[in-house]
């Protein structure tokens, strides 16, 4: 465990005007206040705040942070309050601790709820003062680095929580380094196998091509020395994280990779970045289409940088990344490398350089965000917000516009302004009438055709990509059809209190509104109307002693409710008049005596969904990127808007994928027991094309969800005959 005078020596080295006495007592306070609290691991508790104040002196941060990092569990696991905090140590870092403490005392009906509530209090105190972020940063990745010790169960959760938010959120922020870790750690408990088997290749890698590195970094760094370009130039590899995404995303075998080794050139200003690119590009040729300039044009983490690829010694492709020490700094450790403190015990707020658009960033979107009717909105949208590869357009005026990749005209809308958004009604892309729909690319001029009175479709939510269309789509429909799903709600709501043998008044519903997240009753009656609350939780809301007794009662069909799939009793509900082929489908939104079926190629829990109703045959649910959904473009009154009911899938669902593999003994028999082993289930197999060289096979397997599909054919990919593996939607 680090000693008292360490810590301080270690602040004292990059802050030679510390206050020693704030930095000792912040230790003897937490140290007796944790006592004999124990980790995971057994070791004492205190060694985690330590060690998080460790990670954060790394990045030379003021007093007032280290501190709140030395006491950041205090509120929260031990007996100190905010009062202590603020009469011994200052408000100001008492205001830093409260805003990492979780709220503790929440009832409410939902654990997801509970679990949003407690990041949007995080969020907001992170807009208020950006330190917060970077001692919860700290805090989540030495967690990370001790999380072999919690059980598997809890371990999975928080990875997968570390790489859908705290990762994305530290790249968002610029902090390269921080968010790299991150997600290595968080791949290495998600996928173990996938983990060893990149980590494997990439030192194995390593050690064959460390003379060609060497090669290059020397010949690069002889030709700029001639040319009185002062420059550090290093062979870097990329991460096995970064690498398995990449071939993920592109269906790639490791070996199709062409840019694992890239190397960095540090210079001493911004006029030597573009001479290092031309005197590369004279010597080497360049690869079309790979030159990018994040130095007139900063990513919106404040990232700056050259970025080209050529044709190097040996005919190998070589990435380079040309940039400034302070570039350098930024892209490594992000905001932080912004803070400007001062020092002392009574120093005011951090105050940010105006180059950080980073933070600027997330106060907006967190202020956006904020506006979402329940916590779940929240997460889901900052979710989506998180997303870091960008394409940059342009306004007809000349306004940047930076927007996820795959985003469309209807982002870019409401980019420019929600009302923009809401009254559009299409669109010109570099001049040309083009679709909303249609993906922007880098340099897109886009002009908004919008008409007065205009509301968007309730469909365009699924086909946004940003979090602020879909937050103001959703919004915007919401109000249209509020009045409608509230009275629809409130018969709902009437009658399963009716059932309850309870009564039911608004009076008796207002005070048990923080129960289910939400701030009015017509929010709660919406919700239930829409699908999106089960009428028996308002119940449990207000009579918290009522247990439900769902065997002994028929299931309500005016409650959308009713298709959940009751796999503790056994029972499973269809709809009336539902076929013998029809699915007991956990699904809500879906109203009346019609009998629902899946797509030919089927539909997952994950997937996003719709339902397209054929009169006289009943209802078929699609995954909404399906193709065939195309012919139903002209017949809106078909579709319906149908959600997932089920949180953790107990039941097998249908899906289809294409194996395309070396045609050899045992390569059919090592899909299936494979498939076999991830706990998948084959209905049927059928060979689509087979050649002398290699066959093509379409699976029908059965799954719990789209992350067991996804796991399933990522372990696929691995196999050594395999070639590709997609799945098929139809």
């Amino acid at each position: 465990m680090m000693r008292q005078y360490e810590l301080v020596d270690r602040v004292r080295k990059y802050n030679p005007q510390t206050d020693e006495d704030l930095l000792n007592r912040a230790y003897v306070y937490a140290m007796r206040a944790h006592g004999q609290q124990k980790r995971a691991s057994g070791d004492p508790y205190f060694t985690h705040p330590l060690e998080v104040a460790a990670i954060l002196t790394e990045m030379k941060l003021d007093d007032a942070t280290i501190v709140a990092a030395v006491l950041h569990d205090t509120i929260e696991d031990t007996g100190a309050t905010r009062a202590d905090i603020d009469t011994l140590f200052g408000p100001e870092i008492g205001r830093l601790v409260d805003g990492l403490t979780k709220l503790k005392k929440l009832d409410l009906v939902s654990k997801r709820a509970a679990q949003a509530e407690n990041f949007r209090k995080l969020l907001l105190a992170i807009a208020e003062d950006v330190r917060v972020l970077l001692v919860k940063l700290a805090d989540r990745l030495h967690n990370m680095r001790t999380l072999h010790y919690v059980s598997p169960e809890k371990r999975a959760r928080i990875a997968e929580e570390t790489l859908d938010i705290y990762a994305p959120l530290a790249g968002r922020m610029g902090m390269q380094n921080l968010r790299d870790e991150l997600e290595n750690l968080s791949f290495k408990y998600l996928m173990p196998e996938a983990f060893a088997m990149v980590s494997t290749r990439l030192e194995d890698l390593r050690e064959k091509n460390h003379e060609l590195i060497k090669t290059i970094e020397n010949e690069l760094t002889e030709e700029l020395a001639r040319r009185d370009i002062k420059a550090d130039v290093r062979g870097r590899q990329k991460q096995p994280y970064s690498v398995w995404s990449k071939m993920e995303r592109k269906s790639l075998a490791f070996e199709q990779l062409s840019d694992i080794f890239g190397f960095r050139v540090v210079v001493d200003n911004t006029d030597d970045c573009y001479r290092v690119i031309g005197v590369v590009h004279r010597k080497w040729p360049m690869v079309p289409g790979r030159f990018k300039d994040y130095v007139s044009t900063p990513k919106q983490n404040d990232y700056r940088s050259i970025h080209t690829t050529v044709v190097g010694p040996g005919r190998q492709r070589v990435e380079l990344q040309v940039r400034t020490h302070e570039m350098h700094d930024i892209a490594r450790h992000g905001i932080a490398a912004h803070a400007l403190y001062k020092d002392g015990r009574d120093a005011p707020a951090p105050v940010l350089s105006h180059e950080s658009n980073a933070y600027q960033w997330l106060k907006r979107t967190i202020d956006m965000l904020s506006e979402g009717s329940s916590p779940e909105e929240f997460l889901e949208h900052t979710r989506l917000e998180l997303f870091h590869d960008q394409v940059f357009c342009f306004t007809p005026k000349g306004r940047l516009i930076a927007l996820p990749r795959g985003a469309t005209p209807i982002d870019f809308a409401y980019a420019v302004h929600t009302s923009v958004g809401n009254s559009a009604v299409g669109a010109k892309i570099n001049g040309r009438l083009a679709p909303l729909l249609a993906p922007l690319d880098n340099g897109d001029e886009v002009e908004i055709v919008r008409a007065e009175g205009q509301t968007p479709p309730a469909a365009w939510e699924s086909i946004a990509v940003t979090g602020k269309a879909r937050a103001a789509i959703r919004r915007a429909t919401r109000d249209a059809v509020r009045a409608q799903y509230a009275g629809l709600g409130r018969q709902i709501v009437l009658r399963a209190f009716e059932r309850a043998g309870k009564k039911f008044s608004d009076d008796k519903l207002r005070p048990s509104l923080p129960r289910l997240a939400r701030s009015t009753i017509d929010d709660v009656l919406a919700a239930v109307g829409r699908g999106e609350m089960f009428s028996g939780d308002v119940v449990k809301a207000v009579y918290p002693e009522f247990k439900e007794e769902r065997k002994a009662q028929a299931p309500d069909r005016t409650d959308p409710g009713w298709f959940r799939m009751q796999k503790a009793s056994g029972v499973q509900f269809k709809a009336p008049g539902a076929s013998s082929d029809a699915q007991a489908v956990p699904i809500r939104g879906l109203h009346g005596d019609l009998p629902v079926a899946f797509a030919p190629n089927g539909a997952v829990p994950g997937d996003r969904i719709v339902g397209i109703m054929t009169p006289g045959q009943g209802i078929t649910v699609y995954p909404i990127q399906s193709p065939a959904l195309a012919a139903f473009d002209d017949q809106p009154e078909r579709w319906l808007d149908v959600r997932w009911d089920v949180e953790d899938a107990q039941s097998l669902f249908p899906a289809r994928i294409m194996v395309a593999a070396i045609n050899e003994p045992g390569s059919l028999g090592a899909v299936a027991s494979l498939i076999g082993e991830q706990g998948g289930n084959i209905d049927d197999v059928t060979f689509n094309k087979k050649s002398p060289d290699f066959r093509e096979m379409i699976f029908d397997i059965q799954v719990f969800d789209l992350k067991h599909l996804n796991d399933i054919l990522s372990r696929l990919r691995v196999l050594p005959m395999i070639n590709s593996v997609e799945r098929v939607i139809g």
